[in-house]
C-alpha cells in the first residue's frame, strides 16, 4: 500500500513537477536544483516548487498588457518629441540594442539633477507634490511611517485635499518594514493606494522574490523621481547619532522623460488594481540637452532587458567603466564581459560599500572579487556609512541611473526600472560624484584578499554558493 501510494506521488506529482522545472526554468543551474528537489523529494518537493518555483507573474502581466490602452499610443506620441540628434559610434551600436529590446525610444530636452541623500531629496520631491496641479504617482518598495514618511503622507494628503489625483504604490512586502503600516495610514487620509503583491494566507502567496523594487514619483507629467532611495528616516545622512544611515544618490528628472516613467507607473498600477488609466497629455516641451530612456524590467519579462543593455554597454567600452552599487553578485556572463573590457585596456573600476547592511551579500562578492582583481580590475571600498548609491558610467558618454543592483535578485527576480543617458551630461553631471566618492575609498589588492584566514574565505565561498538566491 505504500508503494502504491510512493508511485502515485511520483506519477502525480514530482514527475510533471520535474518537467515543468526542465521545460520552463531558463538558467540550467536553477532547472537541475529543482529538478532533483523535485525527484527527491515526491510530496515536499513540488509543493515547494508550486508555491516558490512557479513564475505566475509573467503570464498574468502579459495577459493585461494584450490590451493596454498607451501600448502602442504612447509610442507614436512620443516618437513626435524626438528632436534631430547625432549619437557617434560605439554609443550607436547601445542605441540599436537598447531599441531591440525596449518599446520607448530615446526622447531628447531633459535635465538632470543629482540629488545626494534625503538631505537634497526629499525636500525636493515634497516640494514637487505640494505644486502639483494635476496628479501625483508615487512608487516606493520601503515607505517607512517615521517622521520622513509621515512628512510625504502629510504633503499627499494636502495634494488630495486640493483635488489633485493622488495615487500610490507600495511594495507589499517592503511595505513591513515599519509600524504602523503606510497603506493604513495612507488609507485614513483617503488617499488611493495599492499593494504590490502582497502576502497572504488565503490563496497561500509570498514571495521574498518578484518584488516591486521601484522608486517612481511622477508629478504632472513634467517633472519625475528615480534612483535608489526608499522613504524612510535613515537616508538623512547627515543625522550621525544614526547608526543606520545611508548614504544614496536620487534624480530629479524634468522634460519628455517624465512621461515614459509615468507609463512605467501606470503599466504597475494596472498590474496592482486591474484598473486601467489613461496617460496625461504629452508636454511638446525641451528643458534641457539630455537625450534619456526609460528600461523597465521584471520577471514578467522574456528578455532580461537591463543584462543585455548592460553586457553589450561593457563590450562596447572603449576607455572607462565605473559602476556604483550596493550589492554585487553580477552574472558568469557579465563577470566575463568586465574582465574581457579590463584585458582591452579599459578602465574598469568598481565602487562598493565597505560596510554592507547584508553581510552575507558582501561575503559572497568577496568570492568573485580575486578573480577580477586577477584581470586588471580595480576594486574599491567606500567607508562607512553604508552607501546605497546605483549608477554606471560607460566611456563618460553614458549612463544608467534608477533602482537595480548588480545582482540575480534585481537583474532577473525583481521589478526594477533604470534611466538611460546619454551626452554630456554624463561628465557634466554624473562622473564628478563618481569621482568625489572615488576619492574618499579604499583601492582592494589580490595580496590583501590571498593572505585573509583560511576561515574567512571558506565563509565567502559558502554564501557565494548562493548566489543565484541572494
Amino acid at each position: 500500500m505504500i508503494d502504491g501510494w510512493f508511485l502515485l506521488t511520483y506519477a502525480t506529482l514530482a514527475i510533471p513537477a520535474a518537467g515543468h522545472a526542465l521545460l520552463f526554468k531558463k538558467d540550467s543551474r536553477s532547472a537541475l536544483g529543482w529538478f532533483v528537489i523535485c525527484l527527491t523529494f515526491p510530496l515536499a518537493g513540488p509543493i515547494c516548487y508550486f508555491f516558490f518555483g512557479v513564475n505566475r507573474i509573467r503570464s498574468r502581466a502579459r495577459k493585461l498588457e494584450v490590451d493596454s490602452p498607451f501600448k502602442i499610443e504612447h509610442e507614436m506620441r512620443d516618437r513626435r518629441q524626438i528632436m534631430a540628434f547625432q549619437i557617434p559610434p560605439p554609443l550607436d551600436e547601445i542605441v540599436r540594442m537598447s531599441d531591440a529590446v525596449n518599446r520607448r525610444p530615446l526622447i531628447a530636452g531633459n535635465v538632470i539633477v543629482p540629488l545626494v541623500n534625503g538631505e537634497k531629496a526629499y525636500p525636493c520631491m515634497i516640494s514637487a507634490i505640494e505644486q502639483s496641479e494635476k496628479y501625483i504617482y508615487l512608487s516606493t518598495y520601503i515607505f517607512e511611517t517615521r517622521s520622513t514618511g509621515r512628512a510625504f503622507i502629510d504633503a499627499l494628503t494636502r495634494a488630495r485635499e486640493r483635488g489633485v489625483d493622488v495615487r500610490v504604490i507600495i511594495d507589499g512586502v517592503g511595505e513591513w518594514y515599519s509600524i504602523p503600516r503606510a497603506g493604513r495610514l495612507l488609507a485614513k487620509r483617503g488617499i488611493r493606494f495599492a499593494r504590490f503583491l502582497p502576502p497572504r494566507l488565503y490563496p497561500p502567496a509570498f514571495r521574498i522574490n518578484l518584488r516591486n523594487h521601484r522608486k517612481i514619483l511622477v508629478a504632472d507629467g513634467k517633472v519625475a523621481f528615480v534612483g535608489g532611495m526608499n522613504i524612510r528616516d535613515s537616508h538623512l545622512a547627515d543625522r550621525t547619532e544614526n547608526r543606520h544611515r545611508v548614504v544614496d544618490l536620487h534624480f530629479r528628472l524634468a522634460g519628455p522623460i517624465a512621461g515614459q516613467i509615468e507609463h512605467a507607473f501606470l503599466e504597475d498600477w494596472r498590474f496592482a488594481t486591474g484598473e486601467r488609466l489613461i496617460p496625461g497629455p504629452v508636454h511638446s516641451f525641451n528643458t534641457g540637452h539630455t537625450i534619456c530612456r526609460a528600461v523597465v524590467d521584471g520577471p514578467n519579462i522574456r528578455i532580461d532587458r537591463l543584462e543585455m543593455l548592460l553586457l553589450c554597454a561593457v563590450s562596447l567600452a572603449r576607455k572607462s567603466i565605473s559602476i556604483m552599487t550596493p550589492y554585487f553578485l553580477p552574472s558568469s556572463e557579465l563577470v566575463g564581459a568586465l574582465q574581457a573590457a579590463a584585458l582591452k585596456g579599459v578602465n574598469v573600476r568598481i565602487l562598493l560599500p565597505g560596510k554592507n547592511n547584508l553581510p552575507f551579500v558582501h561575503w559572497a562578492s568577496m568570492r568573485l572579487i580575486p578573480d577580477l582583481l586577477e584581470r586588471g580590475i580595480r576594486i574599491f571600498f567606500q567607508p562607512p556609512p553604508f552607501v546605497h548609491t546605483k549608477l554606471i558610467i560607460i566611456d563618460r558618454h553614458y549612463a544608467q541611473i534608477g533602482s537595480a543592483n548588480l545582482d540575480t535578485r534585481s537583474l532577473r527576480l525583481n521589478f526594477e526600472l533604470m534611466v538611460e543617458i546619454y551626452g554630456r551630461s554624463v561628465v557634466r553631471d554624473l562622473m564628478p560624484h563618481f569621482e568625489y566618492q572615488l576619492d574618499g575609498a579604499r583601492e582592494l589588492t589580490l595580496e590583501e584578499l590571498v593572505a585573509r584566514p583560511l576561515a574567512l574565505r571558506l565563509r565567502d565561498s559558502f554564501c557565494w554558493l548562493f548566489k543565484p538566491y541572494l
